[in-house]
């Protein structure tokens, strides 16, 4: 009995945590070693607990083991964050119970902290996602699937290229792999596209997440949209252009207008003075020349002063189905079939009719050519976004390069043959449309679809 009672004692001293042995109403036994460190004074243990935990510890004083979490106080000043285990010892006649209290302060600690961290990441307004050393998504918050446009369980498990729109090529990548693996951060701005086929930019921080022993376990990235950024700087550099092409086009104008003017007098004398066939027919193709660029200048007369005509209350509705009209009955348009969807009772916009059409009809028919040679599909809506009225069209035709989007609006450019096109329709719809205090969007992917958006302020915004 004896060996059992010391065999006991030093069990009960060699414990890491602190150990108490108690009665049936909590009166301390014994204690070992580690609680007499902390010069520990009380003779029931309820009153190492908050009057919070003192129930909590009344109800695990039963006969099965119980473990919960409390602070533990040893003096009114001392105390710690606790794991406590009550353990029933049935080897004994009285009612006796083990109470294991281990100190989980630091561990409690670094939980809160990965709680907040959690909670910070799971409310951010910005996408994040983290990725295991593979580079397989295993967490995305919210603002992350809002923005993709796919689901949590879409997501995990896949590789963040299932965004890759493929503006970023291999070599792109293979360099962010090469410096996030040494555990550097990399930073940059992507294009990415979303599960509907949208494409959206943001800033992109890639910080590899390092464990104790310096080895990356996994990557996080979190992104800022800044698609409207984009959109903005495309504005401010075509503004600037427009600005600069809107003063040069009334100069070319008025250079080139006069000299033209005597050319085709000329050309005209000489027609009715010559009865030579072959003059005649040379003639007349320097006539229709003549006539292409009087028709480019009247372009850029137009564009560069300001409107002469009245501004009124228009119906953006009424103008599409107007353009409609004119352009689905025509030659290249017999292929082509046309999917309006008009929201009804739009309110009123500020613009000149005739200008308005010429808008219309200018992006309509670049609809239909950009569809020639297949089973075209041009799409025509309109609806209240805002203080706007938007009205888009949407073709599936061959679409724009990458290239040549950000150049669209540019004055003389065309993706058209030669002699098939000014390259200034759209240069003047852009110029139209901001005269009356709106803008034109294009979106497209090359060889699927094009998407030029028109939007207008509603009359009094």
């Amino acid at each position: 009995m004896t060996i059992l009672l010391e065999t006991y004692k030093q069990v009960f001293n060699q414990l890491q945590d602190f150990a108490f042995l108690v009665g049936g109403s909590a009166e301390i036994i014994d204690i070992n070693s580690k609680v007499k460190q902390r010069n520990f004074t009380h003779t029931n243990l309820f009153n190492s607990f908050s009057e919070e935990s003192k129930g909590q510890f009344k109800r695990s004083l039963q006969d099965k083991p119980v473990t919960f979490r409390t602070d533990f106080f040893f003096t009114e000043k001392d105390h710690l964050f606790t794991e406590v285990n009550v353990t029933p010892l049935t080897a004994v006649k009285e009612v006796v119970f083990l109470v294991v209290v281990k100190d989980i302060t630091v561990q409690h600690d670094k939980e809160l902290d990965l709680l907040r961290f959690s909670e910070v990441i799971h409310r951010t307004v910005n996408p994040i996602q983290i990725t295991n050393p593979e580079g397989k998504i295993i967490y995305v918050n919210p603002a992350y699937v809002n923005i993709s446009g796919y689901s949590r369980e879409e997501l995990i498990g896949k590789n963040p290229s299932v965004l890759n729109s493929g503006k970023h090529g291999s070599d792109f990548w293979k360099k962010v792999w090469a410096k996030i693996l040494t555990g550097q951060q990399w930073v940059g701005q992507i294009q990415n596209k979303r599960k509907s086929g949208e494409l959206f930019h943001t800033e992109l921080v890639i910080s590899p997440i390092i464990d104790e022993d310096k080895k990356v376990i996994g990557f996080m990235g979190a992104h800022r949209d800044i698609t409207e950024q984009k959109i903005l700087e495309r504005q401010v550099v075509r503004s600037q252009k427009m600005e600069t092409f809107g003063t040069l086009a009334a100069g070319i104008a008025h250079e080139v207008g006069n000299p033209l003017t005597s050319i085709s007098s000329l050309v005209q004398l000489v027609q009715r003075q010559s009865n030579d066939d072959f003059v005649q027919e040379k003639l007349e193709m320097v006539k229709n020349q003549i006539n292409r660029i009087s028709k480019i200048l009247r372009e850029l007369v137009d564009f560069s002063r300001p409107s002469t005509h009245d501004i009124k209350d228009v119906s953006v509705n009424l103008i599409i189905r107007e353009a409609l009209n004119i352009v689905q009955y025509g030659k290249k348009s017999r292929l082509t079939i046309f999917d309006v969807a008009l929201e009804e009772n739009l309110a009123m916009v500020h613009a000149v009719p005739d200008q308005l059409l010429q808008v219309y009809l200018n992006i309509l028919m670049n609809a239909v050519d950009a569809c020639e040679g297949k089973r075209g599909q041009i799409f025509v809506s309109s609806a209240t976004r805002g203080d706007c009225i938007e009205a888009v069209f949407k073709d599936n035709g061959s679409g724009i390069s990458e290239k040549n989007l950000g150049k669209l609006f540019d004055p003389f450019f065309t993706t058209k043959e030669v002699g098939k096109g000014t390259g200034l329709g759209l240069w003047v719809s852009l110029g139209i449309v901001r005269n009356f205090g709106g803008d034109i969007f294009v979106e497209s992917e090359e060889g699927k679809s094009t998407t030029f958006t028109v939007r207008l302020p509603v009359k009094g915004a």
